[in-house]
């Protein structure tokens, strides 16, 4: 099953309409994208809570990492540089967070909000080797930015 992006965008944006609750969007935008595509093995938000630091959202999955500083990993990575980060093979990127030992491609995306705040970063981990395109960044970014870019 590969993801419909203009019904999920569609979806998401009806579920997500007049919600103002970080959390509440978080966790249905984390469900909604988990479910809509087999490549998509763990799925969810981590948050800035301090400076130079995310903690685990809401996410659909395994455990994921509880603490993740800016100064390590993929998530950590796309946190401090605000860009988004696709990497097709995880033992190869510098400093990788093994969470999960299932994990071999990742795609992070960091969340901001109208003001420009970043919120936090939006992680979809996959079982398979270099599973993400450039599409699924364009499309993830614009549903992320339509959600959390009227906050």
């Amino acid at each position: 099953m590969k993801v419909d992006y203009p019904t999920l965008a569609k979806t998401i944006a009806a579920l997500t309409e007049g919600e103002t609750d970080v959390v509440a969007l978080m966790a249905t935008v984390a469900c909604e994208v988990h479910h809509c595509d087999d490549r998509f093995d763990w799925t969810g938000f981590y948050r800035v809570t301090g400076p130079q630091i995310l903690k685990i959202g809401p996410y659909q999955g395994g455990h994921g990492c509880l603490v993740i500083p800016f100064s390590r990993g993929v998530c950590g990575a796309a946190a401090r540089t605000r860009e988004i980060k696709r990497v097709g093979d995880v033992d190869a990127f510098p400093g990788h967070i093994a969470c999960a030992s299932s994990t071999r491609s990742e795609l992070v995306l960091p969340v901001e909000d109208a003001r420009g705040a970043l919120l936090g970063v939006f992680d979809i981990d996959s079982d398979q080797p270099a599973a993400f395109h450039q599409r699924d960044a364009d499309e993830i970014d614009r549903i992320l930015k339509a959600v959390f870019g009227r906050l």
